[in-house]
């Protein structure tokens, strides 16, 4: 299920109902007088609207002509000579190597290079070796060698809205009364069918700072 955050913020009140009609009524209404022992407060009931995100399948294939190359040494050549060199050395070496490469991508800045194999399944050879001889400049240097992963979204779709059996209450002005006794006050006020309520699933109230609650779509 999609997780849906909302923040609560001081003095207000979420309540779930059983019924979404109930949350209907007392939205139409609005403005609720509730009793708190020795006095009244007033009180807006709206629906609660929930923040928009996105929903999306996330594909990972894994290549088999690419692998992902990085910790390449910085050295005072030219960026096609760097590229000549990955490719002779990626192309046949001491360790078996991944055969003709058809392509050489490097990024100078970050030190990486994305090399693809004409062969599929040629990345295979690479998969046993995190680390991976490169020889240059009279030097072997280590290089790092993992997996090229393609990803792509898919079943990209937008939602929001608001809850269908929440309302959230504004307005809960501050009395000496504690939390707990104003929560289970508002929790009997709207329950009473007579005050437009109905059997209450959840409620939470927040007399200071403020807190998250999670819808469930």
């Amino acid at each position: 299920a999609t997780k849906i955050p909302f923040r609560l913020n001081q003095n207000q009140a979420l309540l779930t109902f059983e019924d979404e009609e109930v949350v209907q009524r007392l939205t139409k209404k609005g403005k609720h007088t509730v009793n708190l022992d020795n006095t009244t407060i007033d009180v807006r009931a709206v629906p609660v609207p929930l923040d928009m995100g996105v929903r999306f399948e996330l594909h990972v294939t894994v290549s088999g002509r690419k692998i992902n190359v990085s910790d390449i040494p910085e050295l005072p050549i030219p960026e096609d000579w760097m590229r000549d060199k990955l490719e002779l050395n990626f192309y046949r070496t001491q360790q078996g190597g991944g055969g003709e490469i058809e392509n050489v991508t490097y990024d100078n800045e970050r030190r990486t290079a994305v090399i693809t194999f004409l062969t599929p399944g040629a990345s295979n050879n690479f998969g046993g070796s995190p680390k991976y001889p490169f020889f240059a400049d009279g030097r072997c240097y280590r290089l790092s060698v993992s997996s090229h992963a393609d990803l792509q979204l898919k079943k990209c779709q937008p939602y929001w809205g608001v809850s269908k059996k929440t309302i959230l209450l504004k307005g809960i002005q501050e009395v000496e009364e504690d939390e707990e006794s104003i929560q289970d006050m508002i929790e009997i006020h709207f329950q009473k069918p007579s005050n437009g309520g109905g059997e209450i699933e959840k409620i939470k109230y927040v007399s200071k700072g403020a807190a998250y609650v999670c819808f469930e779509e």
